[in-house]
């Protein structure tokens, strides 16, 4: 055999590894995308001792980050109902049961992942109540093609959401024989929008509501509010002798769970 024959076979090798080499390459420097798997995230808004925050409130704000770069992932609003009273409010839930449903508020969206994926996740709520929102995160790592669960990452939104009616901001109110009484009304709900009333799911009788009275930056005592016949309306007032600038605080607390809420207004006090 001469050498040109022996340099047959390696030349038809070649030929065959090169178009191989290639394709690999290719892959390698298009940063893996042929790789990327479609990855589902469910993120649901949870009110604490309470129901899931979805459209009838507003919805939660959520935001999923790549935890390492920051960039933004996917984000959006939790759509959908509150959920099944009788199964999210459960006095015992057995491990690994869903309290979830089809109808169930929450945010889904979908990634193409080519690696798994340290990604922090960002929930604000309620939406309709920018006084009473709050924020809460976590960090989970995604994996390409696997799901967070059958009801998907849920994060807890602890507090009241608690709305001052009464007295209306900047108003003014006139002293007459050297006092005046300042109303005080506020609408008390959970972070869902769930109702409060006298022995109810949630029940008004077990929540303190007041109203801290500060005059001219100096805090002169603190006011109940009561039940006032309505679904979740507290009410009270406060008989003052001083003109000046008064700043409503009302608050709502829930001794045995801790949640609590806050709202406020200024007014003033004139001769």
């Amino acid at each position: 055999m001469n050498r040109e024959d022996s340099r047959q076979p390696r030349r038809a090798l070649r030929g065959r590894l090169y178009p191989a080499i290639s394709l690999v390459l290719a892959l390698v420097f298009a940063g893996g995308e042929a790789g990327a798997v479609e990855t589902t995230v469910v993120v649901r808004a949870k009110a604490k001792d309470a129901m899931f925050i979805g459209s009838s409130f507003g919805g939660a704000r959520v935001i999923v980050r790549n935890a390492e770069t920051g960039e933004i992932l996917a984000q959006g609003l939790t759509e959908g109902g509150t959920g099944a009273p009788d199964v999210v409010m459960a006095e015992t839930i057995s491990r690994g049961v869903t309290v979830t449903d089809a109808r169930t508020a929450r945010f889904k969206a979908v990634l193409n992942l080519n690696e798994p994926t340290l990604a922090t996740i960002e929930v604000v709520a309620p939406r309709s109540q920018g006084q009473a929102m709050i924020r809460a995160s976590t960090q989970v790592w995604l994996i390409p093609g696997k799901e967070l669960g059958v009801d998907g990452l849920i994060l807890e939104i602890p507090g009241f959401a608690v709305d001052l009616l009464e007295p209306r901001a900047a108003g003014k109110i006139g002293l007459s024989d050297g006092k005046a009484t300042i109303p005080i009304s506020a609408n008390v709900v959970m972070m869902c929008g769930c109702p409060v009333t006298p022995g109810g799911l949630w029940d008004a009788d077990r929540y303190e509501v007041g109203a801290m009275i500060f005059r001219n930056g100096d805090g002169i005592g603190t006011v109940p509010l009561t039940y006032a016949g309505e679904p979740s309306k507290f009410a009270g007032a406060v008989e003052v002798h001083s003109s000046g600038t008064y700043d409503l605080r009302v608050y709502a607390y829930d001794p045995r769970t801790g949640n609590t809420g806050v709202d406020r207004t200024v007014i003033r006090v004139v001769e």
